[in-house]
């Protein structure tokens, strides 16, 4: 523990000499306690992430962090560097950024920050946008290798494009095995909206391929309807093909309620249906969403989930809120998770 708070503490002198010098700074805490089962799990969990950021007209320097502390009968205060990456104007053709960066594409299913983890997605590499009128373009290139010849090279492209009532993503990646064994990622999102805005229908089709096993597919299609200014409903449809779905584990789905926020990976086969609304009452909102996941190959399946979220704004930097979830995993009997978050932004 000594060591860890000496960490620490040489950490937070560090960012309070840059921020001194910085041109911008920011700073969050959330407060998690995890109330699960009979209401009586009662670990709290603290993330703080304090950012940096400084430069001129065609050059900068980004940097934050995160101390994470759990308590629990292993606590421990865990700090670590959330982003840290150096960007400059390249020949005015491109912006590269080069280090340690929080990147989300599309729908988030590859690549994504995935902020309800404690220790959040980010990539260590280069990436590129090049700058131009026609389309948002950026291009990746990540080298993960410990020095012993294990590690992924991955490359990366995602394309993004918008025009009146609708929003076009396209997201490709190849990752290379030290051993040869290449796995490709594809992934296309496209929203329109209808009916002056009030109807918005989104279509996310994502496919795998490792060159061994047949292609994977996973798609989501789903339909967002305004109310008024207070209220929206949604329905969509999630399904994975007959050969599954590798998500990967830089997505915002790869994981659970616990490490995600949400219902996480489905199977091969399985299909989730769900409907939800949200509601705003000035400070208050509300929102709950319902999900029933069955297998297209098993007729006696059938997981049943239900997620309820309560929020409260405490003023312009402060809000809290509440959200349970009833997963019955498949089975018989349902587990119940239950967390409290306050989240402070000075």
């Amino acid at each position: 523990m000594k060591k860890n708070l000496r960490n620490i503490l040489a950490l937070a002198l560090g960012l309070m000499t840059t921020v001194s010098f910085a041109q911008d700074w920011n700073v969050d805490s959330r407060t998690r306690i995890d109330v699960s089962g009979d209401m009586d799990k009662m670990s709290t969990s603290q993330r703080v992430t304090v950012g940096t950021a400084w430069g001129g007209s065609d050059w900068g320097i980004v940097l934050s962090s995160d101390v994470n502390y759990t308590t629990n009968d292993n606590s421990e205060v865990n700090a670590e560097v959330y982003e840290a990456y150096a960007t400059t104007n390249l020949f005015g053709f491109a912006t590269m950024n080069i280090g340690r960066q929080a990147l989300s594409y599309g729908s988030g299913v590859f690549v994504g920050t995935n902020d309800w983890s404690a220790n959040r997605n980010t990539v260590d590499g280069m990436t590129f946008a090049i700058d131009n009128d026609f389309v948002g373009l950026d291009l990746g290139l990540n080298n993960d290798n410990d020095g012993a010849g294990n590690g992924t090279d991955r490359m990366w492209l995602n394309a993004s494009k918008s025009s009146g009532d609708w929003s076009a993503n396209l997201f490709y990646s190849a990752v290379t095995a030290n051993e040869g064994n290449e796995v490709n990622q594809m992934g296309l999102d496209f929203a329109y909206t209808a009916m002056g805005g009030a109807l918005t229908l989104d279509v996310s089709y994502n496919t795998t391929a490792n060159g061994v096993d047949e292609d994977g597919d996973m798609m989501d299609v789903s339909g967002t309807y305004t109310v008024n200014d207070d209220m929206s409903l949604t329905a969509g449809r999630t399904s994975v093909g007959e050969n599954g779905f590798a998500y990967g584990a830089g997505g915002n789905m790869s994981g659970d309620w616990i490490s995600n926020g949400n219902l996480g990976a489905l199977s091969a086969d399985q299909e989730n249906m769900y409907i939800g609304g949200s509601y705003n009452m000035g400070a208050f909102s509300l929102g709950a969403t319902m999900h029933t996941v069955t297998n297209t190959t098993d007729d006696t399946y059938e997981r049943k989930a239900t997620e309820v979220s309560v929020g409260y704004s405490l003023g312009d930097n402060a809000a809290l809120s509440y959200k349970m979830v009833t997963d019955n995993n498949g089975g018989a009997e349902d587990t119940n998770y239950n967390w409290l978050t306050l989240t402070v932004t000075p």
